[in-house]
């Protein structure tokens, strides 16, 4: 705490005073690093489903880019600490509503819709801490990427329920094609391998 108050021109009493111990304070630089983040994420309206996510899913990006430290930190803790765990759930479940209004204009999804999207921001964690550990992609394929996932988890969850109506956000270099059927009579997706990085 001594190190953190000299970096911060403050006195340790006065740290003390506002964080009472390092749990404290890192929890308040988490939460604060979560609502930045919640904040690039908002929609501004007007724009088509598709420009929306990627706009979104860029902005999101570049700000882990730039603290990719940070967010691996803040994710591995999450399976460790039970603030960070409450803070990333927070976020999620924060995320995972706005999709949902965004989509259908509903506070609560049918249970698929449901199913197929948590199952997308988990594997944005995932994808994401790959992409920090590992050489190989750049972010713009990285985002790519998670824009075809999205598609991919929306159909998905149309496979197991008809009843659910919304429009799939597909990129261009992906085309779903319902007239390819697999083995169990459902729609496939067939990649062009040509994204938006790749057609300029």
């Amino acid at each position: 705490m001594r190190q953190i108050a000299d970096a911060a021109g403050i006195s340790k009493s006065l740290l003390y005073h506002y964080f009472p111990s390092k749990t404290a304070l890192y929890k308040a630089a988490v939460q604060q690093h979560a609502e930045d983040l919640q904040h690039l994420i908002q929609p501004a309206g007007g724009r088509p489903p598709l420009e929306e996510l990627a706009s979104n899913l860029e902005a999101y990006l570049a700000c882990i880019e730039g603290h990719a430290r940070t967010w691996s930190k803040l994710m591995q803790s999450a399976a460790t600490l039970p603030e960070a765990r409450t803070i990333v759930e927070d976020f999620r479940r924060r995320t995972l509503q706005q999709i949902v209004t965004g989509l259908t204009g509903a506070n609560q999804p049918r249970p698929a819709l449901r199913t197929a999207l948590k199952g997308w921001l988990g594997y944005i964690d995932a994808a994401i801490l790959d992409w920090i550990d590992n050489d190989g992609l750049d972010r713009a394929q990285l985002r790519d990427m998670l824009v075809a996932a999205f598609g991919a988890s929306v159909i998905a969850a149309q496979q197991a329920d008809p009843d659910i109506s919304v429009p799939v956000p597909c990129p261009p270099w992906i085309a779903a094609t319902s007239t390819a059927e697999s083995e169990h009579g459902g729609a496939v997706l067939s990649f062009s391998g040509r994204s938006p990085s790749s057609t300029q």
